[in-house]
């Protein structure tokens, strides 16, 4: 794990050793000041001079003034440090989603994956940050005082005996009791974030069903399991200011009572120089541990945010290139041979069973049925969004596995049943069919996808801006948008899933018109719900239960198959009664 976290620290790993070597010069002028202080004690006591008073003081000046500077640039560097590797950090795991197939996305819910890239990514940092300066200065600290102190108390220091491994303990019981909670903190995170999500991509459904208050209650009680573990948790850690200020007093008692005992008996020569110094010593060595605790605490909540973000960086995308894939598509036909699919080896039943269709190159298929039978499961096996479980798919003759995915996928466009725009203009949107694309060739697939008429009739035109999820356009508008993307990338494979469901049956058809005139060649395969937007197509496929159970054109299947018979009757009906 921190092996694979530590790849991305990558050009922060000198700022990350420059922490460490102005840390130990810090600490290394920290123990010698007391020291220092102490000895200038003695000669102010033994009535040295004023100059020579001036000399030690500037000295200690000095030495004080490149601590500072050394934890100024300390402190500079590990957070440059810190922040470019919480950057790095992120980048690696977003990247690494981008390789994520469908399979690998529905392992992951989308609000883990958001809070892994940020509540995880943050406390990973904070770690970090802690490990480079605090937990390199606080172990230093504590052996050099340790060391110092006796040098300077001799018998005196026999306190720390007594308080280092009482604090020790009792802050080792804290850390392992916090623990716990910390740990559970995480996974509710993960269904707060949900109910955030859910709520804000469903805000529109959440006022259309007055269902405020639900939602209120719903998050109210996400955050406050939170809260109860974290308070849980704090309660705990909040015992180390109590048991820290026991040891403290202790050792400020123990060092003044037994100090200035001996000093008065005259015993081991102890003087107020280095009474003084024991006291800084003890401060130091007991703040020293006190941050150790707080280190531990905080690795302890960062070691699980660490396992969580290596769970992503570890997952393997289920779908790879082969060796030496197949980089051209040369045509858009598609052969289904035994097909059978489900999507997880766990899943007890196939969303598709024995498939067997051959499409031929520039054809127009409909694919009819109703919901739930699996048609979106079918078409996308096409561009390898999944992989099939049993048979093979083929397109322009070849193993939908044998090609490049990337150059696969360039070939097949999808508009899908969600219909998804993104922040920026609509000409922004509609480049990303095709990022080298013209104005012209851009009005040209809005023309065609019936989208121009009302691009033109917005004061910003093709500059319009979208809004995150394209919530200021309707639904007709957003596919018709869509369509238009699409066209744009002049794809071997068009697939429509049910994606002019939004739009009138004339500017459906109309935009089935513009594929016959714009992309003669593509291989066009429109999942519909209206018989009208199929009933013109090359071939008809009728779809129940994750099987085919009737092909043919529109005449053949009314005679042919029940299915297809009742759903147009049933919209035929439906059409009369409207008329009336």
């Amino acid at each position: 794990m921190v092996k694979k976290l530590a790849k991305s620290v990558r050009e922060y790993k000198f700022l990350s050793i420059l922490t460490l070597i102005f840390i130990i010069g810090e600490v290394i002028i920290e123990v010698f000041i007391p020291f220092i202080t102490a000895y200038m004690v003695e000669r102010v006591k033994d009535g040295a001079d004023i100059n020579e008073i001036i000399k030690i003081g500037s000295f200690l000046a000095v030495m004080a003034c490149v601590s500072l500077a050394c934890g100024g640039i300390a402190g500079f560097t590990c957070a440059k440090a810190s922040a470019g590797f919480a950057k790095n950090l992120r980048k690696d795991v977003f990247h690494k989603i981008q390789t994520y197939t469908f399979e690998n996305i529905d392992k992951f819910s989308s609000a883990s994956l958001v809070t892994r890239m940020t509540t995880d990514v943050a406390n990973v940092q904070m770690s970090y940050m802690m490990l480079i300066r605090t937990a390199i200065r606080c172990p230093l600290m504590l052996v050099f005082a340790i060391v110092m102190a006796y040098v300077m108390g001799g018998f005196l220091a026999t306190a720390f005996v007594v308080v280092v491994p009482f604090l020790g303990f009792g802050l080792y019981l804290i850390g392992r009791k916090a623990m716990p909670a910390f740990r559970g903190v995480f996974k509710k995170y993960d269904k707060l974030n949900e109910s955030i999500e859910e709520n804000v991509r469903g805000i529109r459904v959440v006022k259309g069903f007055s269902r405020e208050e639900y939602e209120k209650q719903k998050f109210e009680v996400a955050a406050d399991d939170i809260r109860k573990d974290f308070t849980k948790a704090e309660r705990i850690v909040a015992l180390n200011s109590p048991l820290m200020q026991i040891c403290m007093y202790f050792n400020m008692v123990f060092i003044m009572f037994v100090g200035s005992k001996m000093t008065v008996l005259g015993q081991h020569g102890v003087d107020i120089g280095q009474m003084s110094a024991m006291l800084t010593y003890g401060m130091q060595i007991l703040i020293s541990l006190m941050m150790l605790s707080m280190i531990y605490v905080i690795l302890t909540m960062s070691t699980e945010s660490a396992k969580r973000i290596c769970e992503v960086l570890n997952e393997e995308p289920a779908i790879c290139n082969p060796e030496n894939p197949v980089t051209d598509v040369s045509d858009g036909s598609i052969k289904f041979e035994n097909v059978s699919f489900k999507y997880s080896a766990s899943a007890k039943r196939f969303a598709l069973s024995n498939i067997n269709l051959e499409i031929p190159s520039g054809s127009t298929v409909g694919i009819i049925g109703g919901t739930g039978v699996s048609k979106t499961s079918l078409v996308q096996l096409i561009p390898r969004l999944y992989d099939v479980t049993e048979g093979s798919v083929k397109v322009a003759g070849k193993d939908v596995r044998e090609y490049d995915i990337e150059s696969l996928r360039s070939a097949v466009a999808m508009v899908l049943q969600k219909n998804l725009l993104f922040s920026g203009t609509i000409k922004e949107n509609l480049r990303w069919g095709n990022a080298g694309a013209t104005d012209e060739e851009i009005i040209q697939a809005c023309k065609l996808a019936q989208a121009d008429e009302f691009i033109q009739s917005f004061p910003d035109k093709y500059d319009t801006k979208i809004e995150q999820g394209g919530t200021n356009v309707s639904g007709g508008q957003k596919q018709r948008l869509c369509i238009a993307r699409a066209l744009l990338k002049k794809p071997r494979i068009l697939i429509l899933d049910d994606s002019t469901s939004a739009v009138d049956t004339k500017t459906d058809a109309l935009i089935r018109a513009g594929f016959k005139e714009y992309i003669p060649e593509t291989t066009k395969i429109i999942i519909a719900q209206r018989i009208a937007s199929v009933e013109d197509a090359d071939i008809i496929i009728v779809m129940d239960n994750g099987g085919i159970t009737a092909i043919g054109k529109h005449d053949e299947l009314l005679k042919t198959s029940h299915i297809y018979r009742e759903v147009y009757e049933q919209q035929v009906q439906g059409g009369a009664e409207d008329e009336e």
